[in-house]
Formats: C-alpha cells, structure tokens, sequence
C-alpha cells in the first residue's frame, strides 16, 4: 500500500505494480500528482517558462526589440498553458498507474495499527485496507507563520500564489530560498516590482560562492531587489489599499502582493503514525534509514518531502522506487547515487552536482578549477545568453571531476553531463577526447576542461574577445 499520490508515490506504486505486487494507492486530493504535478514543480516551470515568452524577455535580450504585452495581461493568460502541461502529465501518470495494476483508492489515509490503514472519502464513507508493506509518500506543504494574515486575498504562500486572479504590481517574497528566487524572478520576469527578503546576506549558500554571486547579479539586473539581513515582524493588511509589511530595521514596505516561502511542513499530522510505532521528528518528518525504512517498524516505508531534504521531485521517485525494491527483496533497484543534482529554475537557472570550491577547501583537497563562459562559445550568442557560466572542479592530482557548477538557460539540462561524469568518477580526458555537437552548450565543458588544463600548469585560457590574431 503507497500512501500518497505524489511524485514519490506513484513511482513507489507503478515499480510495485511492474514486479508484480497487489498494489493500493491511496490520495485524498481529486486530482494525482501531489504538489509536483498540481501546485509545485510542474505548474511553476511551466509559468516560468510561458512568462519569458509572453513578456517578451528573451526576445528583448536577443534582438533589443521591445515585445512587450500591449495590453493588461491576466493570470489566465499565463496560466493557459500551465493548465494544459499539468492535464498532460497526470494523463501520463494515471495510464502508467492503470498499466501497472494499481488500485486507486480516493481518501484520507490514518493508520489503526502498523499494517492497517483507514481511508475516510469526501462522502465520509470510510474504506480499511491491509499491506504487507506500506510506503508513506505524503509530501509537504508550505508553512504559514502566524504573521501574516493569509486569509488576505493580498497574502499568499507558494501554492497559492498559482491561483492569482490579478497580477501583483507590486510583489514581496519572504524568503530567499529556493521557491522564493524561483517566483521572484518569474513575477519581475512579467513586470512586477519584486522585492526579496531574507534574514541571510547570500543567495542561496549552499551553492558555490561564484555562482551564487553571479545569480544575484544577474537577478538585480533583471529587476529584482533583494533586502538582506532584514525580517518581516509585522504584516497589516487591514485596509483597502496595500499591505504594509514592517522590517526588522524598521523600515516599512507597502506592496499589492505577499509571497511568503518559509520552508514547508511534512503531512503527517493526519495519519496517526503513533497507531503504526512511528514517531515523527520535527516539523512533522518521518525518519528513515538504510533504503527507506522507517527506524521504528521495518515494514513500513517513507520516500520524498515526508522525510525532509533534499526534498526534490527527483530524488523523490528514485526513493519510492528503491524502498519497493528493497521491500520485495528485487535487485532491480539497490540503492540511490549519493551524487544528486541541484535544480533551480530562477531566471536564469542554476544547478550544481558534487562539491563546491568551499567544500574542497575544508577538506583539504587539491583542486584546480577550469571557466567556460556563454559569451565564448557560438550557442551562447544565438540563445542570447551573455552572463551564463560553467565552472568545474577538478582533482588537482588526478584531474578527477569533483564538481560542476552552470549558471544561464538550461542550466538544469547543461548539468546532467557533469553528473555523469562525477557519477563515473571520470578525468579531464574524458571531456578532452569527447566531440560535441557545434554549436551546442555542450562545448563549454571542452572549454572549460581545457581551462583547468592551462591553469594547472600555470597558464590560463583567455576569453576568445581578449585572444589576438596572432593567438
């Protein structure tokens, strides 16, 4: 039995179903899909994505010709397509799902007793189920802090902020995290003013250093205005006009949209773990160990956000995938790749895999780094891309690939490369000997391989517009 029709549910249903297993999903929303498919992953993509085209943005970049919308655009317009992806896609999970045998049961899962689980339906009809295995993939959702009045039409949290009637003019995130440099940089995308707000001075820490500056910059250039080291500590919306947030500096700002992204919260609130021996930890998560097994009753597992980061889609399915293997005793699926990518979708993307410069330098590891800039390579000028970077770590001894970092458009595609190789544990030679597509992004590992190289004996490759003739 999966409990929960997410990401990491289905995957977890449909691999039980493909080996062969008696299978129930249970999920007490209408729709399948979870926050993935119908207020989280999916959905804010696609708006992403349909707001660079509607605006203008990347033609502005490329030709310098004003494409603007004409008229007042409404969220209708931007979220048509929205509608039509996420429609798709749980179109694609419902014909696997129905493939691979799975029984859907609609409800509200809570445990009796740790192999029994009661599912109570919209009518108050209630259904008990039985599993040999039960894996829970519940997910999250968005934590909403006492101050802010989110019964406001102006107030919102990350799943609300897809339900917009109008767009916000002006908009303030609370939150430099992933989901709010996301948001904040589709709504500047679309014309608002948007202001980012964060308790920290860096963007997004854990990234590399270089990279996260970067994505600030290029951020600030596009219109986002971040207010660091400051926190909301008081939101009025009681009058007619804008809501009017106070800082902690004491500094007041009046904006006609609130976004707050202050981390999320595992649902676990109604499943009544302790009926099954289970205790949840904080902010409600579910603890695991080796394959997915809960620490307290072997036979019951958690995959995706329920048991905390890195909480990602991906990361999510292989899971699921991983816990229903090791629960059937199949060595379809054993274990899940230590070295995971980091996808951000701000404008413009990040995404990173293995180390960081920071990392290397604490651990006392010799590494040589090698640059490869968008500018330089032909796909960066026809995509119009001037700022983007990849940036890769290498073992200063033996040129082992370590770390690879991308910032500009499709990052979180450039990446997958560097992830391959990190994975295979592969050199500098694999990227040297390796013929790319031309044009392509690809290039830019060639190029920034070769810059390690240089560096390495103490050289160091020029960007194409500084190299003479004579070079």
């Amino acid at each position: 039995m999966v409990i929960g029709g997410g990401p990491a549910g289905v995957s977890g249903a449909a691999a039980a179903g493909l080996i062969g297993r008696k299978v129930a999903l249970v999920e007490q929303e209408p729709l399948i899909g979870g926050a993935g498919i119908n207020t989280g992953t999916i959905p804010s993509k696609t708006l992403r994505e349909t707001s660079l085209m509607l605006s203008g943005w990347r033609s502005r970049r490329l030709f310098g010709v004003d494409l603007s919308l004409r008229r007042e655009a409404t969220v209708t317009d931007f979220m048509r397509h929205e509608k039509q992806v996420t429609s798709t896609e749980r179109h694609r999970i419902e014909e696997r799902l129905g493939r691979n045998g799975v029984v859907r049961i609609s409800g509200t899962a809570s445990f009796l007793d740790p192999h029994t689980v009661q599912i109570t339906n919209r009518a108050g009809a209630v259904t008990r189920v039985r599993g040999d295995h039960i894996l829970v993939a519940t997910g999250s959702s968005p934590l909403r802090p006492a101050e802010f009045p989110f019964g406001d039409p102006r107030i919102h949290d990350s799943n609300e902020i897809l339900q917009l009637t109008a767009l916000p003019k002006k908009l303030a995130v609370i939150g430099a995290g992933v989901v709010g440099s996301e948001y904040a940089g589709t709504f500047a995308a679309l014309g608002a003013e948007v202001y980012l707000i964060d308790g920290r001075d860096v963007l997004l820490p854990f990234l590399d250093h270089e990279i996260s500056a970067a994505l600030t910059a290029a951020m600030t250039a596009n219109g986002v205005k971040f207010l660091w080291k400051e926190k909301v500590i008081h939101c009025d919306a009681s009058g007619p006009g804008d809501a009017v947030l106070t800082l902690t500096s004491g500094a007041k700002l009046s904006c006609d949209g609130v976004l707050v992204c202050a981390g999320r919260s595992s649902n676990t609130e109604v499943l009544n773990l302790a009926a099954a021996g289970l205790t949840p930890g904080k902010r409600g998560l579910i603890q695991v160990g080796a394959h997915f097994q809960t620490t307290e009753v072997p036979h019951i597992y958690a995959a995706g956000d329920v048991i905390g980061p890195p909480a990602l889609a991906a990361t999510g399915i292989e899971q699921a995938r991983v816990a229903v293997c090791h629960a059937f005793g199949v060595s379809l699926k054993k274990d899940i790749s230590p070295v995971l990518p980091t996808g951000i979708y701000t404008i413009p993307e990040a995404s990173m895999v293995g180390e960081t410069e920071n990392a290397l330098r604490e651990k006392g590891v010799p590494y040589v780094v090698g640059r490869a800039r968008y500018s330089d390579i032909p796909r960066g000028d026809i995509i119009g891309d001037h700022t983007g970077l990849l940036k890769l770590l290498f073992h200063r001894d033996d040129l082992r690939l370590l770390g690879a970092h991308v910032m500009g458009e499709h990052a979180t595609e450039v990446i997958h490369v560097g992830l391959v190789a990190v994975l295979a544990e592969a050199t500098a030679e694999l990227f040297n000997r390796a013929c790319f597509n031309y044009p392509t992004l690809g290039d830019l590992y060639k190029y920034a391989t070769y810059d390690a190289l240089l560096r390495r004996s103490g050289r160091e490759l020029r960007p194409v517009h500084e190299q003479s003739a004579q070079t």
